[in-house]
C-alpha cells in the first residue's frame, strides 16, 4: 500500500536515512526542515530516485503556532515519524529554564501536537503509524544534559499513552531508540570528535563497532507496516546491545 509519510528534521542524518529508506514508487515522503532547503532538497532528490515522491515542509518546531501550519501543510498522513530533536548539553548546575522549556517544546510538545492534528485523519481512515525517535540516555543518565534526557523521558511516556488511546482506531505508536549513531549533528557537537566520544559506548556494545543512521531503515520499516499491527507501545533499542530493555 502507498503511504503519504511525514518526517520531521528530515534534511540529514538519521531523518534522511530513514526518508531514503522508505521511498518507493507510490510512497509520498514530506520531508520536514528547518531554514535548510538545500539539505533537505538533496534528500529529496535520492529519494525521486528511488520512485518516491517527496515534498519539503519547513517549520520551527519550537513554535506551536509553526507545528500547526506543518500539520495543516502536511495534510492527510499515513505515517508520521517524530525524528527531530533539540539536542541539550548544558549541565544542571547552570541549566536556564529558557534551555529546559525550548528542549521540552521541540522534544515533547511538537511531536504531541503533530500526533493530536495528524492521527484524526489516520483514525477515519482506520490506519495509521507513529513512531518517535527517543534515547538510550533515558536509561542511562546521560551523557547528555538533564533537559534532553528528561524530554526523552517524557517522550516515551507520550508514546505509551498514545498507544493506549490510539490503538482502537487501528494507530500504532511506537518509540525508536537510536543508541550511538554517528550523525552529522553529533559531530558538531563533539567538534569533530564524534569518533572519539563514541568510542567509550561503542566498547560496552554487544555488537562493538559504530553504528550509522542505515542501522535503523529495517527497524522502521517494520514498525510501518501493515504486519506491525499488533505492535504497540513498545521502546525498540537499536543501539548494537548498548542497553538492554
Amino acid at each position: 500500500m502507498s503511504q503519504r509519510i511525514l518526517i520531521t528534521g528530515a534534511r540529514r542524518g538519521i531523518g534522511a536515512a530513514i526518508a531514503v529508506g522508505l521511498a518507493r514508487p507510490g510512497n509520498t515522503l514530506l520531508l520536514h526542515h528547518l531554514d535548510a532547503a538545500a539539505e533537505a532538497e538533496t534528500v529529496a532528490g535520492l529519494c525521486r530516485d528511488l520512485g518516491a515522491q517527496a515534498e519539503l515542509l519547513d517549520a520551527n518546531l519550537a513554535d506551536a503556532n509553526s507545528v500547526s501550519d506543518l500539520a495543516a501543510q502536511a495534510g492527510e498522513v499515513d505515517v508520521l515519524i517524530n525524528n527531530a530533536a533539540r539536542a541539550s548539553n548544558v549541565p544542571f548546575g547552570s541549566l536556564p529554564l529558557g534551555e529546559w522549556a525550548e528542549t521540552f517544546a521541540v522534544n515533547v510538545t511538537a511531536p504531541m501536537l503533530l500526533a493530536q492534528d495528524l492521527s484524526a485523519g489516520m483514525a477515519a481512515r482506520g490506519w495509521g503509524r507513529i513512531v518517535n525517535v527517543v534515547s538510550p540516555t533515558v536509561r542511562m543518565g546521560g551523557p547528555s544534559g538533564p533537559s534532553y534526557v528528561a524530554s526523552k523521558a517524557a517522550l516515551i511516556g507520550l508514546t505509551r499513552s498514545l498507544a493506549r488511546s490510539l490503538g482502537p482506531l487501528g494507530i500504532t505508536v511506537n518509540a525508536l531508540s537510536p543508541g550511538a549513531i554517528r550523525t552529522e549533528g553529533e559531530a558538531e557537537l563533539a567538534a569533530g570528535h564524534d569518533v572519539e566520544a563514541h568510542a567509550p559506548l561503542v566498547a560496552t556494545q554487544a555488537i562493538p563497532r559504530s553504528l550509522v543512521p542505515e542501522d535503523l531503515v529495517a527497524t522502521v520499516r517494520l514498525l510501518v507496516s501493515d504486519g506491525a499491527g499488533a505492535l504497540t507501545g513498545q521502546v525498540i533499542e537499536v543501539g548494537g546491545g548498548l542497553v538492554f530493555r
